[in-house]
């Protein structure tokens, strides 16, 4: 299936990879499917890219490079609505925002998605352990520039 971009153009997408919202994103509750986008090899960041919406995509990272003691504390009843046997059938990502000279991920509010039926929730943590703007990287001044 062919996604339209507002970053990258149309991208060529297997159908299995889209990821399905019952609640959608927060804040966007009417953008269900998403697919992950990875420009770079390396890189640490990838794009949630609105199936539907080529101007709406979010930059997501796997907390656990930055933060390597991070762990969502789920319920029975949070992993059953997910279909999760256990925690590690779940892709863990947060979005990362841009905060002065920081990229921030909101460790308060984790996406997991079921690797197996590529369905997705945005958990609210009620713990305070984790915040929204968790610094994960400093920018250079070569970096704030090309973002500016």
């Amino acid at each position: 299936m062919l996604v339209n971009t507002s970053r990258f153009g149309q991208v060529e997408i297997d159908a299995s990879r889209v990821i399905t919202f019952s609640k959608g994103v927060l804040g966007f509750p009417s953008f269900k499917k998403y697919v992950l986008l990875q420009p770079n090899e390396d890189s640490y960041f990838l794009w949630l890219q609105s199936v539907d919406t080529p101007e709406l995509a979010f930059v997501v990272t796997d907390p656990s490079q930055f933060v390597p003691t991070y762990r969502v504390p789920l319920r029975r009843e949070q992993m059953d609505e997910m279909g999760l046997n256990k925690l590690d059938e779940a892709q863990v990502l947060v979005i990362v925002n841009k905060h002065q000279d920081t990229l921030t991920g909101n460790l308060q509010g984790p996406i997991l998605i079921n690797t197996r039926t590529r369905y997705a929730e945005q958990m609210v943590l009620s713990e305070k352990r984790y915040h929204t703007r968790v610094p994960l990287v400093e920018l250079g001044q070569q970096a704030l520039a090309a973002t500016a």
